[in-house]
Parts: C-alpha cells; sequence; structure tokens
C-alpha cells in the first residue's frame, strides 16, 4: 500500500513545501498533485500526477504536452475522475490567457516579430487553422484583431472581402494578415504566397496598405513579405 501524503515528512508534502519554500521548489510532480488534491487508496497525489507526466509521448521536456490532453486521456488515468479532470483543463486554459498580452492595442509594430510573438502564444496550441487581420493606424499602432476565417488542416477559407470589410469601415490605412499552421511548420504554401499577392492589389484600390502576411507555426514564423516576396523585387 502507498504511503499516503499526511505520512510523509511536512518538508516532502506538496503544500507544506511550498508555504515553507516556495513554488520554486515543487517539482512538476508536486505542482500538479496540489491541484489533483487527493490520491487514491493506492497512490498518492503526488504519484498520480507522475502518471499524468508520463503521458508526454514528445521529445519536449516541457509540460506543453498538457494543454493537447482531453478530458477523456485525464480520466483514463486512476484517480482523476470528471472534476479532477476539468480542474486541470481549466488551469491549462489559464495558463495560456496569462501569457498573452492585457493590452495588446497599445503594441507598435515595427517588424514582424513585433506582431509574431503575440500571435505564436496564440495560436500554439490551437489545432484548427485560423486566420485573422490584424488593423493598424498610419503609426503601425495595432488598433485591432479580429479572426476572420476557421479552416481544418488546410488553409482557412479566407476572401478578400472578408479581411478589408474591417479596416473599410474602420478607415484604416494598414492592415497584417496572419494565419496558423497547425502542423508546426511556418513555412507558406504556393496558394500562401498567391493569395497574399491578391490582397495586396486589391487592398490598394481602397487605399489600404497590406504590410505583411504571417505564417505561424509552433513558436516559429515566417514573414511572407520578408522571406519571400520582398527577396524577389
Amino acid at each position: 500500500m502507498s504511503v499516503k501524503i499526511k505520512e510523509l515528512p511536512e518538508t516532502e508534502r506538496p503544500y507544506e513545501k511550498l508555504e515553507l519554500y516556495g513554488e520554486k521548489s515543487l517539482s512538476n510532480a508536486e505542482l500538479l498533485a496540489i491541484i489533483i488534491k487527493s490520491g487514491t487508496k493506492e497512490e498518492t497525489s503526488v504519484q498520480i500526477a507522475q502518471k499524468i507526466l508520463n503521458l508526454n509521448d514528445t521529445k519536449m521536456d516541457n509540460l506543453n504536452f498538457l494543454h493537447q490532453l482531453s478530458l477523456e486521456e485525464f480520466m483514463q488515468i486512476k484517480g482523476i475522475g470528471k472534476v479532477k479532470a476539468i480542474q486541470l483543463k481549466a488551469v491549462c486554459e489559464l495558463s495560456l490567457r496569462m501569457s498573452k498580452p492585457s493590452n495588446y492595442k497599445k503594441v507598435i509594430v515595427k517588424e514582424p516579430y513585433d506582431l509574431a510573438k503575440i500571435l505564436m502564444n496564440e495560436f500554439r496550441f490551437e489545432k484548427r487553422e485560423i486566420a485573422k487581420i490584424v488593423v493598424l493606424d498610419s503609426k503601425n499602432q495595432i488598433l485591432k484583431m479580429k479572426n476572420i476565417a476557421y479552416g481544418g488542416s488546410n488553409f482557412a477559407n479566407l476572401s478578400i472581402k472578408d479581411i478589408l470589410v474591417e479596416p473599410i469601415i474602420m478607415k484604416a490605412p494598414k492592415i497584417i494578415l496572419a494565419h496558423n499552421h497547425p502542423s508546426g511548420d511556418s513555412t507558406p504554401s504556393e496558394q500562401d504566397i498567391f493569395f497574399t499577392n491578391q490582397l495586396y492589389e486589391s487592398a490598394l484600390i481602397f487605399d489600404i496598405q497590406l504590410l505583411d502576411h504571417l505564417v505561424i507555426g509552433d513558436m516559429n514564423y515566417t514573414s511572407i513579405f520578408s522571406e519571400i516576396i520582398n527577396k524577389k523585387v
């Protein structure tokens, strides 16, 4: 039979250890154990937490895989019921939201990375393709970001009309288009490049400048203007 948490020395119990030494002193399993709260007759909450960590079938030594686990996958572990699985999913979502900038509207886009660093975190665990329009003022300050199309594993179903309607209404002079590749590879497709050229020409008719089209992968990105179109000129 497993040793119970309360039978361990205080310095080895997750709650007491955090109180005594701070949250940074805890292992990943111990931090998860605090969320799980209680174990079973056979295993402590720390041991159950370690089983969750063992579900990581990626080569990355981090906790990012937790975002990909479904409620059902959490519940396959003995000791994790529906309530605990929901709590774990809620914590994962909170971590995503905490990583997003609190006020992107103050951001001035001087180079592609200024926007890419915001979108890489936002798109990182997204399984669908999402196209986003970023509307800017004359000083390249972000006025608005809006999702305009959702897709499957292929290019999101975009139309030039859907992209331009927002900046036309706002009378904004500049825009940036962005979309993600759920595969993690930010290499633009020929369709991505062709569509970018079409959008650039169409936007000019309305005195709107398309500054760039960013393709977002897994913590990487490609600027179609910087890496492809401008290099061809």
